[in-house]
């Protein structure tokens, strides 16, 4: 599949997932020279490719993979096909793919660079849910049969919405394309498929990956999040919501991937529905000074939507994730609404949502949904 198959307006910016034009498993560094540099305001539109499919353990054949899936050929993306014929993906880092750095004029270390998420467009109509050997939360249960197992997932539309379809049984992904190579049944799943044995879930696409350089020599793995952002896998930052970001190196150096169809929240079995995206995002920069007088001086990802903003904490552990976002959060509220410490850390306990976003990525992240309705009644 053509990644110029869905188009952008003319005025913005595309980003290909060429091979030429991504890492594959590790972070851009500050001494990267830049993938192309834009003035603040400025709206990108990047084709995100999933790292689901063109993995080792997977076959390293997305055609092949997909094809045993069911997938012609024509709607396996040509970025992918590309991708392990021209790049050998580094051992020991990151499975993700993302993009080289993208500048943008004026941005300078300190100031904040805030993404507003315009548009998420499919690429493709399936996408992969895996858990691996030793990864995810029950590992000393899953996966039961070999290494890795891959769901496969059909996305359909239905009265105007995006739903997944998986099968309840039977087979998973790698079974399949074992089996059409000369494998058969080594590697099955014990329980077999049901007569209309799928169900159904609700889509909300979403990029797990979107960060700024960090300010290091060296090409960091993607799976770790930090305070440039990262992996930080927050499922509220669909349309609609943006994503602000302490800038760590002069010029920012933006960079996403880890697309997502869906995800709830913690990720437990290793990776949510993964499947690429088109994403059109505007990259504004936003002097320290604006963005503390307003939230406060944060130390790390801050997210809004419509309803909420949203505090982030990260640590090796979830208790001191949660206790990372807990103070984020209470520095937060004191801030924009005249309260003091302690007052705010009540409200906090009363009407403020903390949420795993993730449990996997070797470093924790926990995030906290302060809603807006909170302040909007009048005071008495």
């Amino acid at each position: 599949m053509h990644a110029n198959a869905l188009q952008s307006p003319p005025s913005v910016i595309h980003i290909q997932s060429d091979p030429e034009s991504v890492f594959w498993g590790v972070l851009p560094s500050q001494n990267d020279p830049p993938l192309a540099v834009v003035d603040s305001a400025s709206t990108i539109s990047i084709d995100t490719l999933s790292h689901e499919g063109v993995l080792e353990d997977q076959g390293g054949d997305p055609i092949a993979f997909f094809g045993a899936q069911g997938v012609p050929p024509e709607q396996v993306l040509d970025d992918a096909v590309d991708l392990v014929s021209q790049l050998t993906h580094p051992k020991g880092v990151g499975p993700h793919i993302v993009n080289r750095r993208i500048d943008v004029a004026g941005a300078r270390a300190g100031d904040y660079l805030k993404i507003d998420v315009l548009r998420l467009l499919p690429r493709v109509p399936y996408g992969i849910i895996s858990n691996r050997h030793g990864k995810g939360v029950l590992t000393d249960t899953f996966p039961r049969e070999h290494g890795t197992i891959s769901i496969f997932a059909k996305q359909i539309l239905h009265e105007g919405r995006m739903w997944g379809v998986i099968d309840k049984a039977g087979p998973d992904a790698i079974a399949r394309y074992r089996e059409r190579n000369g494998d058969r049944g080594k590697y099955r799943l014990s329980s077999p498929p049901e007569e209309g044995g799928s169900l159904s879930f609700p889509l909300h696409p979403f990029l797990g990956i979107m960060g700024v350089t960090p300010a290091t020599d060296e090409h960091l793995n993607t799976v770790p999040p930090g305070d440039f952002g990262g992996n930080i896998d927050i499922n509220l930052l669909v349309e609609g919501s943006s994503l602000y970001l302490p800038i760590q190196v002069d010029g920012a150096g933006f960079y996403t991937g880890d697309p997502h169809f869906a995800q709830g929240n913690g990720e437990v079995s290793l990776t949510a529905l993964e499947a690429s995206l088109r994403a059109d995002l505007r990259l504004t920069v936003i002097p320290r000074r604006n963005f503390v007088e307003r939230y406060g001086a944060l130390r790390g990802p801050l997210v809004e939507t419509p309803e909420y903003l949203v505090t982030t904490g990260r640590a090796l552990t979830l208790d001191e994730a949660l206790r990372n976002c807990v103070s984020e959060a209470v520095l937060a509220l004191t801030h924009m609404h005249g309260m003091d410490d302690t007052h705010a850390y009540a409200l906090a306990s009363a009407c403020v949502d903390f949420n795993i976003s993730e449990a996997v990525d070797i470093v924790k992240g926990v995030h906290a949904c302060i809603p807006k309705t909170c302040f909007d009644m009048p005071r008495p």
